[in-house]
């Protein structure tokens, strides 16, 4: 939710919009309850420092940064920033995990800006060849981005060695894109070769939190801003928006490429069931 975007990019705060951001997450109810000025006093700012963070956050205003925080706060479920315990049963491990997998997608949906994912579209749609780069759990997100987008049409490969992607964004060109995942954004390795897809003249889209390294080079970079270090189950929830995000550009991607485009990927998906098919045949 908001809140834990607010917690991602607090080290990236100036010292005075820190203070606001600490007086939100200290008393988040009351910060929707309040007016501006109320949450300036609060936070021991001026009105106006208060507006440059919820822009710095994104927003346009107090408004709109305001209305978001609403909707997170009566839209997040029970049990969602709970910690699993040792003692717990079945039944709260179901609520804690599902509770907390919703709440990712639920603050995803209401901060996963269209215009940027329109934009993504556009570079992707024009690409000579499409090339997706992680490493760790966002290795396996590139993975499942290249099983995803080969069907498109265009020459796309998923590479998760850090020598093996370093010499592929070498050998970039204008026309070709990159995505650059990764659920930190400050792995040094991941930076290097966007950089050197960059130099190129690549475009280099970036899916990773706000205010890291890796953003900072992106040709479009889109935020996604959750917690990690809550617990060792925390990545989970977060891989899971990385991988709705992929799905988003995947979809939107077949769809901008027209009806010829999909009766082909029909085709595809045809001769794979009769592969199946014969298959189950075979050793039946």
């Amino acid at each position: 939710m908001l809140l834990d975007s607010i917690r991602t990019q607090l080290d990236s705060l100036s010292k005075s919009e820190r203070k606001v951001a600490l007086a939100v997450l200290a008393a988040p109810s009351s910060t929707v309850s309040q007016n501006i000025t109320a949450l300036a006093k609060s936070a021991q700012v001026s009105e106006p420092t208060v507006v440059r963070f919820c822009r710095t956050l994104g927003y346009d205003g107090w408004h709109e940064f305001k209305l978001k925080l609403a909707q997170g706060l009566a839209l997040a479920l029970p049990g969602a920033n709970e910690q699993p315990a040792p003692d717990d049963l079945a039944a709260d491990l179901v609520n804690k995990i599902c509770s907390r997998s919703i709440n990712t997608l639920l603050d995803l949906r209401n901060n996963l800006k269209p215009e940027l994912v329109q934009k993504a579209l556009d570079i992707l749609s024009r690409a000579n060849k499409i090339e997706f780069y992680g490493q760790g759990s966002s290795g396996f997100v590139a993975a499942d981005a290249q099983h995803k987008f080969f069907r498109s049409g265009v020459p796309t490969v998923a590479y998760t060695d850090p020598a093996i992607h370093s010499i592929a964004a070498a050998l970039l060109r204008e026309g070709d894109a990159v995505v650059a995942i990764s659920q930190r954004g400050n792995n040094p390795a991941l930076t290097r070769s966007a950089k050197l897809a960059r130099r190129g003249g690549a475009d280099v889209i970036v899916l990773a939190p706000s205010g890291t390294p890796l953003a900072e080079i992106a040709t479009l970079f889109i935020p996604i801003d959750l917690v990690f270090a809550i617990d060792p189950y925390t990545p989970i929830s977060a891989r899971l928006a990385y991988l709705v995000v992929i799905d988003v550009l995947a979809v939107g991607l077949a769809l901008q490429r027209g009806p010829e485009f999909r009766k082909k990927m029909q085709n595809a998906q045809k001769a794979l069931q009769e592969f199946d098919m014969q298959f189950d045949s075979f050793i039946g």
